[in-house]
């Protein structure tokens, strides 16, 4: 299956995303801008089991009255599905992988977004998507301009908007000594630091090696009927992302648990 590259808007946009649970419906996206999300949604597809639909004009709020895991998420005039096929035994990191490809597609055109596997209307949301056979609703976010004050709730589960709450990486990172590190690796785990994860909870640990970065989930799996594993492939594209910011390319290899896959770099 062809995809799309990573777009090089994606590794700035890191530094920029936060999870906005409070939307500005009175201020819906550009046509321009839906045809794009659509598009990527359509074109970013790195792996066969993992896919996203963008509903930019739901019929119903399918955050509405959801039962609220963490934290309420209000006025939402479009969203973005995560679609997994569930016969694929790596199905949630690759869809962590594509799904945050495109949360920082969005981030980079100025949206909000905020992955939800929880706190939303399952049944509502599928009436307005297409599963083919064997496939799963996993997780959703909203999209859209968001209102620019942020409420005391968003203020809170993002360390006042100002900045990422994240472990130090001296406690998620073994191998090579810090001093050792190649350039593209010391980028790669510090992308993959601030990558979002259910309750914050950042369940992943990194292997630095002079030509590989392996990623594992920590602890067990999967914990608040979220899988950490979905987590786990979030933090692959922001090392992907990290490496390619030093002009390091590689490829994954999907690994058994608790391994979740390593990056080999191609050119280092």
């Amino acid at each position: 299956m062809s995809t799309m590259p990573l777009s090089p808007d994606w590794y700035p946009a890191i530094n920029v995303r936060r999870s906005r649970r409070n939307y500005d419906k009175g201020r819906p996206m550009e046509p321009e801008l839906v045809e794009r999300l659509s598009r990527v949604c359509s074109e970013f597809r790195p792996y066969p089991a993992a896919r996203l639909e963008f509903v930019p004009r739901p019929s119903q709020d399918i955050f509405d009255r959801a039962f609220l895991v963490y934290g309420n998420i209000r006025n939402v005039s479009a969203f973005l599905a995560f679609i997994g096929d569930a016969s694929d035994p790596n199905m949630q990191e690759k869809l962590g992988y594509t799904g945050e490809g495109i949360i920082l597609e969005a981030t980079s055109r100025g949206l909000g977004t905020c992955w939800a596997a929880l706190s939303y209307k399952s049944s509502a949301a599928q009436s307005m998507i297409k599963l083919n056979a064997g496939e799963k609703l996993v997780a959703v976010s909203p999209v859209g301009y968001t209102v620019e004050t942020w409420t005391f709730e968003e203020k809170a589960l993002t360390a006042f908007g100002a900045t990422h709450q994240r472990k130090p990486l001296s406690g998620m990172v073994t191998g090579l000594e810090k001093d050792r590190w190649p350039q593209w690796a010391a980028a790669a785990v510090e992308a993959a630091r601030l990558a979002p994860s259910a309750t914050n909870r950042q369940p992943w640990s990194f292997h630095i090696e002079q030509n590989s970065i392996t990623v594992s989930v920590r602890g067990s799996e999967p914990e608040f009927n979220v899988s950490k594993r979905l987590d786990c492939g979030i933090a692959m594209l922001h090392v992907e992302l990290g490496a390619l910011s030093q002009g390091a390319r590689g490829r994954w290899e999907f690994l058994r648990h608790p391994g979740v896959a390593r990056f080999v770099v191609d050119n280092q």
